[in-house]
Order: C-alpha cells, then structure tokens, then sequence
C-alpha cells in the first residue's frame, strides 16, 4: 500500500501538492521518527507519520478491512485484566482503532476481520442476513451419526438452543473426529457449547471462512488488507 508522502499530506491537510513539497523541503515531515524526503514513498498501514509534531494516521474516513489470522492465546479485545496477548499486539499501531467483526475466543484460532466500518459489521453480524461462518473442528471422540444429525437440525437443550446448520464429517475413529460445521448465527463460544451439550470436548478449532472471505494459506499470526470489494455479499 505505498503510496507518495506529498499525496498522503495533501488528503490529509488540504495544502496544495507544491506547499506539501515545501513542508518537505523545510524538514516538517517526519516518517518513523526520521525527515522524510520530496518524493520519497511509504505505506500509511504500516510507517508512523508526523506533520509539524502532530501525527497523520489513517482518518476514520477511510475504510479499512483488515484479515487477520489469529492464533490461539491470543484474545479479541484491545486490552486484557490478565495481561494476556491481544490480536492488537500482532497489528501495527495505525490499525489500534479498528474494532473486530465478531469475535473468536482465546483458543480458537482462525480468520479475523477488523474494520472501522460499521455498516459492513453489521451484516456481516445480523442474523437476519444468514451470512455463513464456516470452521473446522477436531473432537476428543468418535462422533454419531445420530449426534450429527441433532446438531444439524438444531440443538434445544438447557446448556443451548442452536439454529440448523451444515456438517461435514471429514473422518471419524475410536477417539477422534474432523469435522467442519457452518453456521449462520454466532453465539458466544456456540461451537463449543453445542458438542459440549452432547457430551464432546472441542480439542481444536478454526474459522475458515465469513461469507465468501476465505482464511486461505495466510500464515498464523499474518495480516492482508482487503480490497472495498470485500462489502459486496
């Protein structure tokens, strides 16, 4: 996302490109605490920049989708009362601000999607739009067909009450089973508590996909920027 200083000044600032150049010449601008030069390139996702002592980051006109691949042991909050790791501590600071799409809990690893954009949170997150949150789950056990069928049709019981959805058994052996679960709803810790009330333990879980944004082969821990196509569902 590299982009020239003297633009990014003039988005920013409303100075003509030539008075940016100027501001330049006179050494007011700063990329990473070093004077940055006319001409000179950077990328505002990633370089701290400053302006006369004053920081120019990312504005809250500018949508950001972010997809990141968080790992397990990390939580999704900006902070945390037990000092735990946060998904923010694997972001660069100018994307302290976004706000996650939903959350995974501190075990779960898997696809992440942060914005500043709150229209596209919200139908990423309303139910009434049904959209799909596909993850893969390993079990501490050999799982039914009957069990799989109650989970799909939907589960009422005391522990929780769950909306149908969709499971692929991937394999299934004496003390271990693959499976991946789609869900249109997203319930807090809903994975766990659905195999939990059948008597399973989630021993391993993903996200794989939101809708049609995919984790793919992005490495644990790794972060891509996303394109505004992204909102188009």
């Amino acid at each position: 996302m590299q982009t020239s200083i003297q633009k990014f000044l003039r988005d920013k600032t409303g100075l003509s490109r030539r008075d940016c150049g100027e501001e330049l010449k006179l050494g007011k601008i700063k990329v990473n605490g070093e004077i940055a030069q006319v001409g000179q390139k950077f990328d505002p996702t990633l370089d701290h920049i400053e302006y006369d002592g004053r920081d120019l980051e990312i504005g809250i006109e500018d949508k950001i989708y972010l997809l990141l691949h968080k790992p397990s042991g990390y939580v999704t909050s900006r902070s945390d009362p037990f000092n735990k790791k946060t998904v923010y501590d694997l972001l660069p600071r100018n994307f302290s601000k976004l706000f996650p799409i939903g959350r995974l809990d501190v075990d779960t690893e898997g696809l992440l999607l942060l914005t500043n954009d709150g229209d596209f949170s919200y139908q990423l997150t309303h139910p009434k739009f049904e959209v799909e949150k596909e993850y893969h789950v390993e079990l501490n056990n050999k799982i039914s067909s009957l069990d799989i069928a109650k989970i799909e049709n939907g589960l009422k019981t005391r522990e929780i009450k769950s909306a149908p959805c969709k499971i692929f058994l991937r394999s299934a052996t004496g003390s271990r089973s693959t499976l991946n679960i789609t869900l249109h709803e997203g319930q807090n810790r809903e994975i766990r508590r659905i195999f939990k009330a059948l008597g399973y333990t989630v021993t391993y879980l993903k996200r794989l996909r939101i809708g049609r944004i995919t984790l793919g082969d992005l490495g644990k821990g790794k972060w891509r920027l996303l394109s505004s196509d992204v909102t188009k569902l």
